[in-house]
């Protein structure tokens, strides 16, 4: 008996939107992922993190700012196509490891003093956002930081809308997770947990 299919949005999903548009989102360009991006780096609490992990780092334009910030950062990807584009940008920064990963199916086995979730929560169906919730906490040391940026309007492709997946993460607290920074603009928001 096959178990049951997880409702998150498949690897082939995304491999299809890069095959269409290496910048389906237009990340490169786009004014409105500039100003969030610049909000997302100043929200860091800390000038320099040890062992960072970005889930979701498409063509890696966040990814070379957020750099900047790590001794180390794992950056991961189910697209292959986006992570291709995501290395070609990072070449010879040294600090920066790719790997080709389903979270939550798979998921580092190492802490991390920062996790960032931005703008892939809502590719997860219910019960991939229950496990992803349980990884990132088993691995995110205490004191360590966790960053949730997602756009919050209506996608009709995605399993759970942006508001849902912040608020999946505020069920944490005050137990696990403090609530450090909330911030909300017209189409995004952004808050920021602290391991407790």
């Amino acid at each position: 008996m096959n178990p049951l299919q997880s409702d998150s949005l498949p690897p082939s999903y995304f491999d299809k939107l890069y095959s269409e548009d290496p910048d389906p989102w237009k990340f490169e360009t786009s004014e409105y992922e500039a100003n969030k991006y610049a909000a997302t780096i100043a929200s860091l609490p800390k000038e320099r993190y040890r062992s960072a992990f970005e889930i979701g780092c498409s063509i890696g334009v966040l990814t070379q700012q957020l750099q900047k910030r790590c001794d180390l950062l794992l950056s991961v990807d189910v697209s292959k196509l986006a992570q291709d584009k995501a290395i070609e940008r990072c070449k010879g920064i040294e600090q920066v490891r790719f790997e080709i990963m389903r979270v939550p199916e798979q998921y580092p086995d190492e802490m991390f003093d920062l996790t960032l979730v931005s703008e892939v929560g809502y590719y997860w169906g219910l019960e991939d956002m229950k496990k992803a919730k349980q990884c990132i906490l088993e691995h995110l040391e205490p004191g360590g930081h966790l960053l949730l940026v997602h756009w919050t309007l209506y996608a009709r492709d995605y399993p759970l809308s942006g508001d849902e997946v912040h608020e999946a993460f505020f069920e944490l607290t005050p137990d696990k997770l403090r609530h450090l920074k909330g911030q909300r603009e017209e189409q995004y928001r952004l808050d920021l947990f602290e391991r407790i």
